[in-house]
């Protein structure tokens, strides 16, 4: 019974990411095991679960009901073996976090090496990226976002205070180039940006608008590098590579030592902080309160 159970299981990681590559991931194992398993799934039970191409998998309509019919079952038995799991005298169990690589790698860093020596028989999975990820078909624990992007069917609680954005470069930089007395005159400069996974986009730089009641105004100089992750605008701003736009957190100790310089100060935006957010049926497990109560800002 327990061999059909994860069978069942992975058949339906497979069904929520769609992919055997990615579900492979998720689950520790190799792509062409995670095939042969859903192979002998479907001759047991004598349908076929799954339409493959070379570039997709989704479900046949017999597929489609299994789902539908066992989704909450097994989901429901995981989560009464976890908190069983907690009522030992010391918590044992996964989380996994899916956040932003500012808010993980330099805002709440700290406190989670803090956690983790402190339970040591709690696994952290921490994943960074820039999309907003799907936690609940991700099979994630936690996600952190900013506080205007968490969806309103999931529980806030907020981690960290407001964000603001600077615009810097090195000394040696602004030297040679000049120093921009405001934004538009960024676009007679060098500049560095960032390409976000969603829809491929360059992100834009946003400042106050002095003129305009500090209107929002988005602007997008002419980059002669753009990046796929902020460390790396940090590491081109240092090597006097051009001017970038980033959050003040991320370069807190390089400002201090006077490797980079703040520009266009008057003209920074202040974002809502970041929050972490679940679904609510996750609220009443002891081992996730432990968590939240570690991460949450106050």
């Amino acid at each position: 019974m327990s061999e059909n159970l994860n069978d069942l299981k992975v058949f339906i990681i497979v069904a929520q990411t769609g992919n055997f590559t990615k579900a492979a991931g998720q689950l520790g194992t190799s792509q062409s095991a995670l095939s042969y398993t859903i192979k002998m799934l479907e001759q047991r039970l004598g349908v076929k679960l799954f339409h493959r191409t070379t570039r997709s998998v989704s479900l046949t309509q017999e597929g489609e009901q299994l789902f539908n019919d066992i989704e909450p079952l097994i989901t429901g038995i995981e989560q009464k073996l976890t908190h069983l799991n907690e009522f030992r005298d010391s918590p044992h169990g996964k989380l996994r976090i899916n956040g932003t690589e500012l808010s993980i790698n330099f805002l709440l860093w700290d406190k989670l090496s803090r956690f983790s020596r402190d339970h040591p028989n709690i696994q952290l999975e921490l994943t960074t990226d820039y999309a907003f990820a799907d936690i609940v078909k991700d099979r994630y624990d936690i996600g952190i976002r900013l506080g205007h992007l968490v969806g309103k069917d999931m529980i806030a609680v907020q981690v960290s205070d407001e964000m603001q954005m600077i615009t810097v470069a090195s000394p040696d930089y602004l030297k040679t180039y000049g120093t921009p007395q405001t934004p538009e005159e960024l676009h007679q400069h060098r500049c560095i940006g960032m390409r976000l996974p969603t829809h491929e986009q360059i992100m834009a730089w946003e400042f106050k608008d002095l003129e305009k009641n500090n209107e929002v105004m988005n602007l997008k100089p002419d980059f002669v590098m753009v990046v796929s992750h902020a460390h790396l605008k940090v590491k081109a701003a240092l090597d006097e590579l051009g001017i970038t736009w980033l959050p003040k957190a991320m370069v807190e100790s390089e400002l201090l030592n006077g490797k980079l310089n703040t520009i266009l100060e008057d003209w920074n935006m202040r974002y809502p902080g970041y929050y972490m957010y679940y679904p609510s049926r996750r609220e009443s497990s002891p081992l996730f309160r432990l968590l939240v109560d570690t991460l949450k800002l106050y």
